[in-house]
């Protein structure tokens, strides 16, 4: 049995007791009823305690862009270095490509599934694969390649996903391209999370998406309109949903942070479900853990530089910053307290896609936060 004294938790005032045997949580109490003479007890003087991060939008790691898994090893290699980088649990995300390029990716996330590999310690655990395209607007593409963007219908998508239904956890998808509107309920059915993206929709046609069973937005601001007084598109229709997540990335680069505050300050402002609010993503690249450079993405390459990665023509296509990087940025820029930028990067991706939280009885691996009064830093504690 572990004794963790007087910790800090996300969304909790004051300083608790956690007890915790074999990385499972056996309670949480505040430190007004704990006995004073705890034997075999950690301090953490004031400092927070969290789960690790869940990344629910990531491209690859270490050289690998997941739309080229060929093998199930090469997605065990990620998840221990994405452990190493406090990461928990991941959705290797799919951005478009070949057809066949994107099925043989499906298949090497349903081995790996298959042959348990996520039973493996100090692995972040693979939830399912995140299909970022090929049913994007072609206006909002952004990186995406044009050739292998795809229309909106029920057949495409059944054609393309085939047999690796069960593989997927999250669609992005442009719901204005539908015009059938059917395609949202049909993955609803399949218990698949329908992320709205890369899109021009308005906020009526953003609206329709949500009431059909949409529940999330990928990177907000990014690849959609920006927020309009007379058209609030796709992020104001979303704002205004209680039970409609928005994933954002806070790198310095793909949203301004005076813009993230600005989103932030409306997130609190509303009343939300237990599925509802805000998230960090990565959004990071195949480049992630490998310096600044030059590196081949699909046919193209892109150029890294100082953790930004562009291609030739300029064109934003990702980041090479991990994912908690992105809640240390919102400290240091001033734009949240520390406890809302850990429970954003950890906290708040498990209640988008229905995981549960830091409570007993819940197997834990956990993250020591310290600020030292110029940098929020991590560390993963109570591990072997």
């Amino acid at each position: 049995m572990s004794i963790l004294l007087n910790a800090r938790l996300p969304h909790l005032s004051g300083l608790y007791c956690l007890e915790v045997m074999s990385h499972q949580l056996r309670s949480i109490l505040p430190m007004a009823k704990v006995a004073a003479n705890a034997v075999q007890a950690i301090d953490l003087e004031g400092d927070w305690l969290s789960l690790g991060g869940v990344d629910l939008q990531i491209n690859g790691a270490l050289g690998l862009a997941f739309p080229d898994l060929t093998e199930p090893q090469e997605l065990q290699k990620a998840a221990s270095f994405l452990w190493s980088q406090g990461i928990d649990a991941f959705t290797p995300t799919l951005v478009t490509a070949h057809p066949e390029q994107t099925q043989r990716s499906l298949a090497v996330i349903q081995a790996y599934q298959s042959q348990d590999f996520n039973s493996q310690s100090d692995h972040a655990t693979v939830l399912g694969a995140h299909l970022e395209g090929p049913f994007l607007n072609p206006a909002k593409r952004g990186a995406h390649p044009q050739e292998h963007l795809q229309p909106l219908s029920i057949e495409r998508m059944r054609s393309l996903l085939g047999q690796y239904l069960d593989v997927i956890r999250i669609v992005t998808l442009a719901p204005e391209i539908d015009t059938a509107a059917a395609v949202i309920p049909w993955l609803r059915s399949h218990n698949i999370i329908v992320s709205l993206g890369h899109s021009l929709a308005t906020a009526a046609q953003a609206q329709q998406a949500f009431d059909q069973g949409a529940s999330m937005v990928t990177h907000a601001f990014n690849a959609m309109p920006g927020l309009h007084h007379r058209e609030p598109g796709l992020l104001g229709a979303a704002l205004t949903q209680p039970n409609v997540s928005a994933g954002m990335i806070a790198d310095g680069q793909h949203v301004c942070p005076m813009m993230l505050d600005l989103l932030l300050r409306a997130g609190r402002g509303r009343e939300t479900t237990d599925k509802g609010g805000l998230f960090l993503v990565s959004d990071a690249l195949s480049p992630l853990g490998l310096p600044d450079g030059i590196y081949p993405w699909d046919d193209r390459e892109i150029e890294v530089v100082e953790g930004t990665a562009r291609l030739p023509d300029g064109t934003l296509s990702g980041t090479t910053r991990p994912l908690l990087d992105g809640a240390k940025n919102l400290v240091k820029w001033g734009v949240c307290s520390i406890d809302e930028a850990i429970a954003l990067a950890t906290d708040q991706p498990r209640q988008a896609i229905g995981l549960p939280g830091l409570a007993p009885r819940q197997t834990v691996h956990l993250l020591r936060w310290h600020d030292d009064g110029t940098t929020l830093n991590w560390q993963r504690i109570l591990e072997d």
